[in-house]
């Protein structure tokens, strides 16, 4: 069973980083597809950015490519979500998740973690 953990949201202004973290116990994270997601209040939870199992292929939204970068670190067992030049729109709860096929679910979500950008 995946259980990922979420942690390094914050109160921020517009135009700061945040970097947020991914980790897991009992399994290594690098044999699986990460992915960071996002749920703002009264919308769906989208995918924000992934890095592939193996090549470690990364994908981004459109809308923060550019400003997001995922990124592994599989000494630490951590998924990284680097965000800089934060915007207000940027404001959600920010999960990751995992997989190992490409045609699978992903799962293990956490509680998430808060991420609240200021004007």
């Amino acid at each position: 069973q995946v259980q990922l953990v979420e942690s390094g949201g914050g109160l921020v202004q517009a135009g700061d980083s945040l970097t947020l973290s991914c980790t897991a116990s009992g399994l290594t994270l690098s044999v699986f597809t990460v992915g960071w997601f996002r749920q703002a209040p009264g919308q769906e939870r989208q995918l924000v950015a992934s890095i592939s199992r193996g090549d470690g292929t990364t994908t981004l939204k459109d809308s923060v490519r550019g400003r997001f970068t995922i990124s592994r670190d599989n000494a630490k067992n951590t998924v990284y979500l680097q965000m800089n030049s934060l915007k207000p729109e940027d404001t959600a709860v920010y999960y990751c998740a995992a997989k190992l096929l490409v045609a699978q679910n992903y799962n293990g979500w956490g509680q998430g973690t808060q991420v609240t950008v200021s004007s």
